[in-house]
């Protein structure tokens, strides 16, 4: 697969890491950092978050981790934010002080991000399962990879579907107007 169309099929991840770190540089500006202190904030998380998000997607597409599974995106998470929010911390007070630094007590940090890095799994999933395979639907047309992995999502909404819906029936519900996912 060549280097641009990895990189195209992994936007989706790329883009929803980038805008989870960017969002943390809003906040900052939010409670009355200044502007600069926000956009230092803003990209030294954005873009590990970001290149992180783009590694989980490309996980994915190779069929290392499983489609819309929260275990394996809380295990990825739980070794990357912690790692993203270190980097974080080390190269914002290095732009702002001129020096690198640590947190002051750094395992402890670690083990707090980790704690953290669960709701960050869970907000990451969410936003990347409604926005990835709509890319990959619109790709699918001209790039058989995005193809490939558009059809594993459907395949994989599908059997969901009509696995509901078996449960459904077996406690004597009456099943849903749609008989497949489209």
């Amino acid at each position: 697969m060549h280097l641009f169309r990895l990189a195209r099929l992994t936007l989706p991840g790329l883009a929803v890491g980038f805008i989870a770190g960017v969002l943390a540089g809003g906040l900052a500006a939010f409670v009355g950092q200044p502007a600069g202190w926000a956009l230092v904030s803003a990209l030294t998380l954005g873009v590990p978050l970001g290149l992180l998000g783009a590694g989980y997607t490309m996980l994915l597409i190779n069929g290392k981790i499983r489609l819309g599974g929260f275990a394996p995106a809380a295990a990825y998470w739980l070794i990357g934010f912690p790692l993203a929010r270190m980097l974080h911390e080390v190269l914002t007070r290095l732009v702002l002080t001129g020096q690198p630094g640590l947190p002051p007590d750094p395992l402890g940090f670690l083990a707090y991000q980790g704690i953290v890095s669960a709701g960050f799994a869970i907000g990451f999933l969410w936003l990347h399962e409604r926005v990835a395979p709509r890319y990959w639907q619109r790709l699918a047309a001209h790039d058989p990879d995005a193809r490939d992995v558009y059809l594993r999502y459907a395949e994989h909404a599908r059997a969901m579907f009509e696995a509901a819906e078996r449960r459904k029936a077996a406690r004597g519900r009456k099943p849903s107007a749609r008989t497949s996912v489209r």
